[in-house]
């Protein structure tokens, strides 16, 4: 079995892949552009990615390609169809993240409630000792008990967060798809309109693809916290940008961009400075422990395969 790691960047210098040790020769690169791609690909039996795109593109090249796995929950990098068509199976890994995702979405709400940015540059700064002041009570920040925080998208994560949420004595509303009737769901518009937090927690399909439009946006709270930590697609992000420049909502958390990294003509660009706005680099996913039990589900989805089981395979749903 021959197998090829894609991305190993995307992973963390402090991951080994020692699991794979025993599967069959394996070629591991840091990066791979996507001109390297059918080079790489040709030969194996497996590959292993993160965000390198798979598609009809690329994958004829693959001549003895039986799986694809993915180390991440979503899988829009991947042309199912095509996979599918030709007899390529294809696994995700869910709930690894879980906790290492609400605990980021989590951060941010805390930081941008407490307006934590702006009080540790008055520290840091010299503003502090130079006031002669004890403390400093500007900008106003208020208790998340009472709060209202909307889930948009009650899956592992949403339903974390929510837990979350409730221990801060929050008021949770959800949005879901089906409804779920141990949670207050309601419709996406009622939810934009009286949230104080709104936490994103979707998948990237064709349904979400910009689901938190500027019409939703428009419906917000000029207070409101807008977080996104599923996918950047799900969100306008103009019309989050715009909102913020001009005042119309009240902070910005977002640890994922339609173009990774950011492009530099991404409107998010006209944010870098504003003090109620946290940007992260797609890792809400990646504290060490999630990242670890990943790779460990990989190497149990091959073991799978190639017992002829059908684990974690997401072509054949």
């Amino acid at each position: 079995m021959k197998i090829a790691i894609l991305d190993a960047a995307t992973l963390g210098d402090d991951i080994e892949f020692g699991m794979f040790d025993g599967l069959g020769d394996i070629a591991i690169y840091q990066k791979t552009a996507p001109d390297e791609v059918e080079e790489r690909i040709a030969d194996r039996d497996v590959v292993i990615l993160n965000k390198v795109k798979l598609g009809a593109g690329n994958l004829p090249a693959a001549g003895h390609l039986k799986l694809i796995c993915v180390t991440a929950t979503g899988y829009d990098n991947i042309d199912l169809d095509y996979c599918r068509e030709h007899g390529i199976g294809v696994c995700n890994v869910k709930g690894y993240s879980t906790d290492s995702v609400a605990q980021l979405t989590t951060a941010m709400a805390l930081s941008l409630v407490n307006h934590l940015r702006v009080y540790d540059d008055y520290c840091k700064d010299g503003s502090y000792t130079a006031s002669g002041i004890h403390n400093r009570l500007e900008p106003v920040f208020h208790e998340l008990r009472g709060m209202t925080w909307g889930i948009v998208g009650l899956g592992a994560i949403g339903k974390k967060v929510a837990e979350i949420a409730q221990a801060f004595r929050c008021r949770v509303l959800a949005y879901k798809r089906t409804p779920d009737d141990a949670y207050n769901c309601v419709a996406l518009r009622e939810l934009c309109k009286s949230s104080d937090i709104i936490s994103v927690h979707l998948p990237l399909t064709e349904a979400t693809h910009g689901i938190i439009s500027r019409d939703m946006i428009g419906c917000m709270k000029s207070s409101a916290i807008v977080i996104n930590a599923a996918r950047g697609a799900v969100v306008d992000e103009a019309a989050l940008a715009d909102a913020m420049v001009s005042g119309r909502l009240g902070g910005l958390g977002i640890d994922v961009f339609s173009t990774e990294p950011m492009a530099l003509d991404s409107p998010y660009q006209a944010l870098l400075n504003d003090p109620n706005v946290i940007f992260t680099p797609h890792m809400a996913w990646g504290a060490y422990e999630a990242r670890v039990r990943c790779m460990e589900e990989i190497a149990l989805n091959i073991e799978a395969y190639m017992r002829g089981e059908t684990r974690s395979r997401v072509d054949i749903l």
